[in-house]
């Protein structure tokens, strides 16, 4: 799943580039911008220019990524605040361009409470649950760093809820002064960046944005997995080779493509993912709180005989309340590539709620089945 975001990340970014160097080169870089055409792998035809800027974008992810961790934390450290500024001075501008923050507030809302927007909004909180139950599972790769607790709980109670509520509220904002200053909800930061009028401003907010993409992608998307596949085999995969598996897999995603259609984005790319997601959070509660009581018995984490090793290394339970719970949570997928009628026609009614399915039924599962089959010491031999 960090793969599949690390290139849709990947490709964003390439369009940030492309459009910049097209703001850089002027009047005279129509040959840029229309550049002959080719198609990659899978997909529509696209400007040789915007793949080229795609790898270049992909190789600087690379780069910081082969410089290791204090290279991605030093990156990290003033990509944000200056994220945070640009962004703020864009707002500023389009509010400035509508006249004031009155007439953005006074625009009414398009769905009301009606079923028109109860018919959209459970597919569309699961998407927005879905996009972040990739980096709340990861988490304790960036925490473990974390000298104490303290700072575990302070870091992410003073990091995600403010910068959380101030971006999505920024680009609600500045896509509500769209209509008003340009006739229509331009929701894209790269065509909002191509609609200004100073060449600075299109530069300046093109780099942020190639900024800001970068930083995403390498703490949300290539950070947890880089670690995983050096997991699996460690005296071969290193952090860095792990970060390059990732750059690999996620050229393979064809991003370009899930990007290419919203209804494929969000209910076939992330109503999907969400439901295993949520069946792994499932599991992942019920043990620690519910049958464990938050209680570990370290040494034994470190211990490749210890009490977590379970049947050769295997929790069946664990297991199979996750399959159970991912089968549950997206059964019912309908539409896109899947069957009108949803693969499992009977699980239909409960595509629109994948994670939350997954993450009960894969949860009560394992608590009956730990409660009912306890792992034994003796399973650990």
């Amino acid at each position: 799943m960090a793969c599949g975001w690390f290139g849709i990340q990947t490709w964003i970014g390439g369009g940030a580039i492309f459009a910049l160097v097209g703001a850089l080169l002027g009047d005279g870089g129509g040959w840029w911008t229309d550049a002959a055409k080719f198609p990659m792998l899978i997909g529509s035809a696209q400007p040789w220019t915007l793949w080229l800027s795609f790898a270049v974008f992909w190789a600087i992810n690379i780069l910081v990524i082969l410089r290791g961790m204090e290279a991605v934390k030093r990156f990290e450290n003033w990509a944000a605040p200056f994220m945070i500024a640009v962004f703020l001075a864009l707002l500023a501008y389009m509010i400035f361009q509508a006249k004031g923050l009155g007439p953005i507030l006074e625009q009414p809302g398009k769905l009301g409470w009606g079923s028109e927007f109860w018919a959209i909004f459970p597919a569309a909180l699961m998407g927005m649950i879905a996009f972040w139950s990739t980096l709340s599972l990861n988490m304790p790769d960036f925490t473990r760093f974390g000298r104490s607790q303290r700072e575990q709980a302070l870091g992410q109670a003073i990091g995600l809820p403010t910068t959380m509520t101030l971006f999505p509220l920024v680009g609600v904002l500045t896509t509500s002064a769209t209509v008003i200053v340009y006739g229509e909800a331009i929701w894209d930061p790269v065509a909002l960046a191509a609609k200004l009028d100073n060449p600075t401003f299109i530069i300046l907010a093109m780099f942020t944005l190639a900024v800001a993409t970068l930083s995403t992608n390498i703490a949300a998307n290539v950070v947890s997995p880089a670690y995983d596949f050096s997991n699996l085999w460690p005296s071969r995969i290193s952090f860095r080779t792990g970060g390059l598996i990732t750059g690999v897999i996620g050229i393979l995603i064809f991003p370009w493509e899930l990007l290419a259609n919203s209804s494929l984005y969000i209910f076939t790319w992330l109503g999907t993912y969400g439901g295993a997601t949520g069946a792994i959070a499932g599991v992942l509660i019920a043990d620690y709180w519910l049958i464990r009581r938050t209680n570990l018995r370290l040494r034994d984490l470190y211990t490749a005989t210890g009490a977590y090793r379970y049947a050769s290394g295997w929790n069946w339970r664990a297991v199979v309340a996750l399959l159970v719970g991912i089968v549950f949570a997206i059964g019912g997928s309908n539409g896109g590539p899947f069957p009108a009628d949803g693969i499992i026609p009977l699980l239909k009614p409960l595509a629109a709620y994948s994670w939350v399915v997954g993450l009960l039924v894969a949860g009560a599962l394992y608590y009956v089945l730990a409660k009912a089959v306890p792992a034994r010491e003796t399973e650990a031999a």
